[in-house]
């Protein structure tokens, strides 16, 4: 209707006159009583708005009380929620889990390498006329799970908490690399990588038997093993994200210690990469050629039986007399040359603490180490230290040595 259009229209100053047979209805918006003192229908009307409205504005505070929008303070604020849930998932997605520094399960794997015989010998031939170099590797990691004792074929690698320092350790001569499996374990399991490559002409089944003169060309050989572990080369790819190859170490027995002399204090056959080493009833060796301690050497620990025939104790007393600190001698006192390394017992178990608290000192840098390996390496009439710049009462004699 027209009136309806100017009662809407703001600040007008017309009415239209009311129709004849009824009144117009009263305005909506002003609410007013009728003539008979009662509500009119727009009064009636614009009083539910009103109730509503302030129904409405009470159940929209008592709504942002309980949500915490409100200044009370009572009741959970959501923001705070959205903090505790925020700290909870930044929680779960930044934590690491806790440091694993030892009973690592052990893992293992084999493979081999093949060595173009050119890189190892001058003829560019094995001693049987072969033109490459196998060498079978057997490489122990740490695995998923806790030490149960023995190394297990397979089992999935331990990625949380490597990578992991590499060991190399080198079998003495016409020996298994696999009789020195408890040591080889327990460096395992104190979360290192040890890979133990049998070189040709060593290992007692050989075609023929073992060698002795083909020693002349492991030292090459060590030397090929690290670098396919370290990069990753052919098998050895399938270990390569498990090595930390900043930090390595060689290990070796007899004629591998030898071989693992040669690679960090002989001339002929230094490996750079080599941090530290330990040499278990090795020597000098002359037919290596070269000169030993020329140069810069590395942390050095020397393990030697007393009453050891084979390599005598004047073996160890030479190249460690020659060698720079730090340096330690471990004397196994009353041991032979292989028992204290291979055979179940108190000296074997002294070996395996002292050797490790000496690589978690010089390869993981732990201070700490050197602490316990002091504790570890003297046990009254098993195992005496030293660490003094020569040993005292030991004879000069070493067969073969320089």
């Amino acid at each position: 209707m027209s009136s309806g259009r100017q009662e809407s229209r703001p600040g007008g100053t017309r009415r239209a006159p009311a129709p004849r047979t009824r009144r117009a209805p009263p305005r909506v918006q002003t609410g007013r009583q009728g003539t008979r003192g009662r509500p009119s229908p727009g009064a009636k009307w614009g009083g539910r708005l009103l109730a509503l409205a302030a129904l409405g504005a009470v159940a929209l505070a008592f709504i942002l009380i309980i949500s915490g929008g409100g200044s009370s303070g009572h009741g959970t604020p959501p923001v705070a929620t959205s903090a505790a849930h925020t700290r909870k998932s930044s929680k779960h997605k930044n934590d690491k889990p806790a440091p694993k520094t030892s009973d690592f399960k052990v893992g293992l794997i084999k493979f081999q390498l093949s060595e173009p015989a050119s890189s190892a010998t001058p003829n560019g031939h094995t001693a049987s006329g072969a033109p490459m170099r196998s060498i079978p590797v057997g490489v122990r990691y740490p695995a998923v799970g806790n030490f149960n004792g023995h190394s297990n074929p397979g089992a999935p690698p331990d990625t949380v908490h490597g990578p992991y320092p590499l060991i190399v350790f080198s079998q003495g001569y016409d020996s298994a690399a696999s009789r020195y499996a408890a040591l080889i374990n327990a460096w395992t399991s104190a979360g290192y990588v040890v890979a133990a490559p049998t070189y040709p002409f060593t290992d007692p089944s050989t075609p023929g038997g073992p060698n002795e003169s083909d020693i002349i060309y492991h030292p090459t050989d060590l030397r090929f093993v690290i670098d396919s572990l370290t990069n990753g080369s052919g098998p050895a790819g399938k270990v390569k994200r498990l090595i930390e190859p900043a930090h390595i170490a060689v290990i070796g027995h007899s004629d591998g210690g030898d071989v693992s002399l040669a690679v960090v204090a002989n001339s002929c056959c230094r490996i750079p990469a080599v941090r530290a080493a330990v040499i278990l009833s090795g020597a000098e060796l002359a037919r290596f050629g070269g000169s030993y301690f020329s140069g810069t050497g590395v942390p050095l620990l020397a393990v030697q039986g007393s009453a050891d025939t084979i390599n005598p104790p004047g073996c160890s007393a030479q190249f460690y007399d020659r060698s720079p600190q730090p340096k330690y001698y471990l004397d196994v006192i009353g041991a032979s040359h292989i028992a204290p390394y291979t055979q179940p017992g108190q000296e074997r178990a002294v070996v395996a603490a002292v050797t490790t608290d000496f690589l978690n000192r010089y390869l993981k840098g732990r201070q700490a180490a050197l602490t316990k390996l002091r504790r570890s390496a003297n046990v009254a009439g098993v195992t005496s230290l030293v660490t003094a710049s020569t040993v005292s009462d030991s004879s000069a004699y070493c067969p073969g040595a320089p």
